[in-house]
């Protein structure tokens, strides 16, 4: 062990219902670490902080360059992504755990399907009518199209669901990452044909009057997609659903 370290405390947890615990791990530092990098220093030695023999942390990756969103746990009480995670900016003891909006699978691997339950609640995609060559679609202006993208970037980690506080077990909210897809999908001129179902669908429960305006999203979403300008702008376009169901096609 070199003289400089660094320690690890990682909230383990065998499977669902187990128990969960704390376990300490102790690297030789180097410069220019992420955390992905130190993990999978242990999981190629698993020995403890006491020297003892261990099982490696369970953990998701995938890319290693924040694009999949699957890397993504809390990391000194902040949901981000490990991969961008560097270890010469975080505070030590750096300390690990899984994301608490969704159930756990085992260590520091969550089951995320609640988040893409909700992209199918919203129909977040653009139906197409079978397989064969459709030829080329609308085009969308340019000023449209620029900030789309920037919707597009959404890569499903879960992290502003994890730093809302209105997505929680005790509520059925989408979250924003869902509700921003609303947005995108109903901005394309394909997807526009759909766009009342996926309003609808916004204005039933755990849609958009869940939202409490915490702005947590925003702050935390590792892509800074704008997140609560979606929010505002379907608000006003649910609303103006909400007349068009009371007096009809206008």
């Amino acid at each position: 062990m070199s003289d400089k370290a660094i320690m690890f405390i990682v909230k383990r947890q065998d499977g669902p219902d187990a128990p969960a615990y704390d376990e300490e791990f102790t690297l030789d530092y180097r410069p220019n670490l992420n955390v992905i990098s130190c993990l999978m220093e242990i999981r190629r030695n698993p020995v403890n902080a006491k020297g003892e023999k261990t099982t490696p942390v369970a953990w998701d990756m995938n890319c290693l360059e924040e694009v999949c969103g699957a890397c993504s746990m809390v990391i000194n009480g902040k949901p981000q992504q490990s991969c961008t995670a560097l270890v010469d900016k975080l505070e030590q003891p750096i300390r690990l755990e899984p994301m608490k909006t969704f159930p756990i699978v085992r260590d520091l691997i969550v089951d995320r399907n609640r988040m893409f339950d909700s992209l199918k609640k919203v129909k977040a995609w653009i139906p197409i009518d079978g397989t064969y060559d459709l030829g080329p679609g609308p085009r969308m202006p340019e000023k449209r199209r620029q900030w789309a993208y920037e919707l597009s970037k959404c890569m499903t980690c879960g992290v502003c669901l994890e730093a809302c506080p209105n997505v929680n077990s005790n509520s059925d909210f989408i979250g924003p990452a869902a509700l921003s897809q609303v947005r995108l999908f109903n901005a394309h001129p394909t997807g526009d044909m759909n766009k009342e179902e996926r309003l609808e669908a916004l204005m039933t429960d755990g849609g958009l009057a869940n939202c409490g305006n915490s702005q947590n999203c925003v702050e935390s979403c590792p892509k800074g997609i704008p997140l609560t300008t979606s929010i505002a702008a379907l608000n006003r376009s649910t609303t103006l659903q909400s007349f068009k169901n009371f007096f009809g096609s206008i």
